[in-house]
């Protein structure tokens, strides 16, 4: 059984991140951005250096030795990848840019394949622009229908089973970006399959905050990025079904992922390699890699009971502020605080919290009709992770204190 983390281990963790220290504006730096990306650890950072030093080769097609180290340091990136998740097998998983090309090539293979019109796609209120945009897409090009899980007023959804009555596709988000509201995905996934509904989870916020098994989640289709959970920008993954993946039509044509071409037709390989045409992000993989060994030697529930701790603390002291509205739920969240302080746009508050070295993020966070139904111009995000302290989010209750004397004047 793993010990406990102390405050201790958390700073000898936290070392392993070289960008934290740094000053931004003569003061210490305070990262809290980790929902838009995450920073990256020397072991990560190692394995891309080693990879472009030593092994940099196409993957795959040669025969030579630097070609053999690559494609042993892709393939073993996809195993990793495949156990992290609880895959059933290595070939479920796609490698992908992230998330966002994930979900649009569910939508582009199984969607344009299984979607007719009349068809329900159901979707939340809270979804992100990319689990949003390319099933309005597949809508108009189909003729299939939208239809939402509403979100009440404490950040959690108002699902009812009978919203899945004449629904082909189920896809919503595990953890909200903006409310920071944890879905209960195996729930969710649950009574879409009671009903032959097909699912798929946006894993972008919970890949690299909480344990995940794909197969005890009993979801379809799951999607994420890497670079929300330590590993490079530009590389992600979707785990599929089998049976479901095998399917699906190729979405990119090219080279790698065919059999035998002629100049009428062309026969394609297995999955995964049939939906992986051209070079891949060979670097971006063995990056990836290199995270999911980094949080697997923390441990994913470690992470995770971290991160909600620097939640809860944050909710408390965006609380004692006077003018300032927390979203979400007011129990567990995901590692995020996202508030709308009536004394100042979100766009000046981060302005003036980066003149003391605070990064936040403030806007609509790719979720404007959201925002819309909260009838807020937008709102202000605090989001953390491992290597973030309570001492950080007490300082960052220090700087909005301030800022709301220096607004609200």
């Amino acid at each position: 059984m793993m010990r406990a983390m102390t405050n201790n281990d958390w700073m000898k963790v936290r070392a392993d991140f070289p960008i934290l220290d740094q000053q931004v504006n003569g003061k210490p730096l305070i990262y809290f951005d980790n929902a838009a990306s995450s920073q990256k650890p020397r072991a990560v950072i190692a394995a891309l250096a080693h990879y472009y030093e030593h092994d940099n080769a196409n993957v795959h097609r040669g025969l030579h030795e630097l070609s053999s180290r690559a494609t042993d340091a892709f393939e073993g990136a996809r195993m990793k990848v495949a156990k992290y998740l609880g895959a059933s097998q290595t070939e479920e998983i796609i490698f992908t840019r992230g998330t966002t090309e994930a979900i649009n090539l569910v939508a582009n293979t199984w969607g344009v394949r299984n979607l007719r019109a009349d068809d329900v796609i159901l979707l939340t209120e809270m979804e992100h622009h990319s689990n949003l945009v390319p099933w309005q897409l597949l809508a108009e090009r189909t003729g299939a229908k939208l239809r939402f899980v509403p979100v009440v007023d404490d950040g959690t959804l108002a699902f009812e089973p009978a919203l899945l009555d004449g629904v082909k596709l189920f896809s919503f988000v595990h953890i909200s970006n903006s409310l920071g509201t944890i879905n209960p995905a195996a729930e969710l996934c649950r009574a879409a399959r009671a009903t032959g509904v097909v699912t798929l989870v946006d894993g972008a916020q919970s890949s690299g905050h909480l344990p995940v098994n794909v197969r005890e989640m009993g979801c379809d289709f799951y999607a994420f990025s890497g670079h929300k959970m330590c590993a490079p920008t530009g590389i992600g993954a979707l785990w599929g079904r089998m049976e479901l993946l095998q399917e699906m039509p190729p979405w990119h044509g090219g080279g790698e992922m065919i059999v035998s071409v002629t100049y009428e037709r062309a026969t394609y390989k297995q999955p995964p390699h049939k939906f992986e045409a051209g070079t891949p992000n060979i670097a971006g993989a063995v990056g990836l890699g290199a995270a999911v060994d980094y949080l697997e030697n923390i441990g994913r529930s470690e992470i995770f009971a971290h991160d909600s701790e620097l939640a809860a603390l944050a909710v408390a002291r965006l609380g004692e502020i006077p003018g300032i509205r927390v979203l979400g739920p007011s129990g567990q969240r995901g590692a995020l605080a996202a508030f709308h302080a009536g004394w100042a746009h979100p766009h000046d508050l981060t302005t003036y919290a980066n003149e003391h070295g605070l990064a936040l993020r403030g806007g609509h966070h790719c979720t404007q009709p959201l925002m819309r139904k909260l009838r807020l111009p937008g709102t202000t995000r605090a989001s953390f992770y491992f290597y973030n302290t309570t001492g950080e989010v007490e300082r960052m209750a220090e700087i909005l204190r301030a800022a709301r004397k220096f607004f609200d004047r």
